[in-house]
């Protein structure tokens, strides 16, 4: 599942960098991509991820300063929730999961289960 195109990413990855909003032609400035984009294409592209729910905006002047929803991993976090959650059963996506995970993803995966367990024990308390 992939939620972005190219230039999508593109643009999330100058909105993640920074934790402010950035007008169109700030994030056009930061760009990297593969070849120059125009002004409207970005411009575009950014009134279609806030369409879609990754990007907040309010008006400044006549133009619009945007910035991220959700941080990265928040959004990856959904993305990987909505993905186990998407059918079949999820224990063998878990299991073929853990096969593709490296040792040190796995390590990390444990660290990530222990303090949430100890954070919901502590609610809970």
């Amino acid at each position: 599942m992939r939620e972005f195109g190219q230039l999508e990413s593109a643009i999330m990855d100058v909105i993640w960098a920074a934790n402010r909003p950035y007008l169109v032609r700030e994030v056009r400035e930061r760009l990297r991509y593969d070849r120059p984009v125009a002004y409207t294409t970005v411009m575009t592209v950014m009134t279609i991820l806030y369409g879609k729910g990754v990007l907040r905006r309010e008006k400044h002047g006549r133009a619009w300063r945007y910035w991220a929803a959700e941080a990265r991993e928040q959004h990856d976090a959904r993305l990987m929730a909505e993905v186990l959650r998407s059918g079949g059963d999820h224990r063998l996506t878990l299991s073929w999961f853990l096969e593709l995970a490296s040792e040190d993803e796995l390590g990390t995966l444990r660290l990530a289960m222990d303090a949430t367990q100890r954070a919901r024990s502590a609610q809970a308390s």
